[in-house]
């Protein structure tokens, strides 16, 4: 049995490529967040009495309604949910030598279907584009998980 030392390294070619595009859909996510506080400044929309301070005009008041503020905001929410048991159970998934074709097919869909997932979001395309891509990025993560679950002993 391989330590997990040689097992989780660059040097393994399918680790490399999760690692790759893990880094892609967590700076994705990152970036959301940085877009939302982008919006909230230029749109004046504050969600707390110590953010109002941010602002020169002192008549302004807390407001978490903004349309175009929440969208990013729950785009954002969306990719946490999502994003983060990807990259937990694709660790996983690494650890039980998949095949390279297929574990490159899940890291790279994935990534490819939550950066449609944003813009779909972002351009409002119409229902069910968001839905089929959650479900894909869904289905993919529910797919390595099985992977993982069968490889488990106990």
């Amino acid at each position: 049995m391989a330590d997990f030392s040689s097992t989780f390294s660059f040097e393994n070619a399918i680790v490399s490529q999760f690692i790759f595009y893990a880094t892609i859909v967590l700076l994705k996510m990152m970036l959301m967040s940085v877009w939302t506080s982008k919006n909230r400044i230029s749109k004046e929309v504050y969600a707390n009495e110590e953010d109002l301070k941010l602002s020169p005009d002192d008549k302004l008041k807390i407001k978490t309604t903004d349309k175009d503020v929440e969208r990013i905001r729950r785009c954002h929410q969306n990719d946490i949910e999502n994003i983060i048991p990807f990259v937990l159970i694709g660790c996983f998934y690494c650890m039980t030598g998949p095949s390279p074709f297929i574990a490159g097919l899940h890291f790279r869909l994935f990534a490819a279907i939550r950066i449609f997932h944003t813009i779909a979001y972002r351009f409002a395309i119409p229902q069910p584009a968001r839905f089929i891509a959650f479900l894909g990025g869904w289905g993919i993560t529910a797919s390595m998980a099985v992977v993982v679950l069968g490889s488990a002993t106990m």
